[in-house]
């Protein structure tokens, strides 16, 4: 089999290495501007570098492309004027979800197999070992090539090229704002000696699995709104008092403060609605963008 790697960032340079150290697979590689660690990678495992996309890559049986995101559609397009059907082309990019369907069709037409590869974690720390999710038709055959290598790709069943990348996206939606959330409750606890008992008072957070916990969020929320409302309120003034400017609760008093409009207008009945009850209410009460 014949593997090519287009790209070779952390992530090509990661995935090649494991290739090479663990399958017989014959590899290629493919990157525009050569980096000192990229060629020291293509002289340890004593394959050379194509600076271009070009003919050579017609027998190609499996194409990762490892470039940048705002790349991704060009490359891809570039890659499938030389492929022959039948081919694997998989795309870890982070480009958009819609770009990536948008890569699926034109591959389809052409009969070649793509598969939207999302990284789910730092491939600093945990080099071929990151999560991967992969999508699309062909994401088990995918997913046996990589694992076959020491990587933890798994398929999303029944998906489509770009639901990936969508389940990355909406994971760092959560991830980055309890980072950020993260960054400021630290930090005003430091300030005042409290971080110790602030972990205490958080243990029952600890408790429940969490999508329990994210599912009760959402839906006592559309009861207790308004109410949350004053506590968001409260908080911003406390962390003023200690000289934080929050960057986030402004945005989360913005986001109750709509839910309390909507109750005005349009009052759960329910005492305890069911989470799709709550999604439904939402979406009726969630401004566009």
């Amino acid at each position: 089999m014949k593997i090519t790697i287009v790209g070779l960032g952390e992530v090509g340079r990661c995935y090649a290495q494991a290739l090479a150290n663990t399958t017989t697979a014959q590899l290629l590689l493919c990157e525009q501007r050569i980096a000192p660690a990229a060629q020291t990678l293509a002289d340890n495992i004593g394959v050379p570098i194509h600076s271009s996309i070009g003919a050579w890559l017609a027998d190609s049986d499996c194409v990762l492309s490892c470039v940048v995101g705002t790349q991704s559609l060009e490359v891809t397009r570039e890659c499938l004027a030389h492929l022959k059907p039948g081919a694997l082309f998989a795309d870890l990019t982070t480009a958009a979800p819609e770009r990536k369907r948008i890569a699926a069709e034109e591959a389809a037409q052409q009969q070649i197999d793509y598969v939207d590869v999302a990284i789910m974690g730092a491939i600093a720390y945990l080099r071929e070992q990151t999560p991967l999710l992969c999508a699309g038709a062909k994401a088990d055959a995918l997913v046996e090539l990589l694992n076959a290598a020491g990587a933890r790709a798994r398929a999303l069943p029944a998906s489509q090229p770009g639901d990936a990348i969508t389940l990355k996206i909406l994971r760092s939606v959560f991830t980055k704002g309890m980072e950020a959330l993260a960054v400021e409750v630290l930090l005003a606890a430091e300030r005042q000696q409290l971080r110790g008992a602030l972990y205490e008072v958080l243990a029952d957070i600890d408790q429940a699995p969490l999508p329990a916990f994210l599912e009760m969020l959402v839906s006592t929320h559309v009861v207790h709104a308004t109410r949350r409302l004053h506590e968001v309120e409260d908080a911003e003034r406390q962390l003023a008092s200690l000289g934080i400017a929050s960057s986030v609760l402004g945005g989360v008093r913005q986001r109750f403060s709509h839910s309390s409009q909507g109750l005005a207008v349009e009052p759960i009945s329910e005492e305890k609605p069911s989470l799709d009850q709550a999604l439904a209410w939402l979406g009726r009460h969630t401004p566009a963008a």
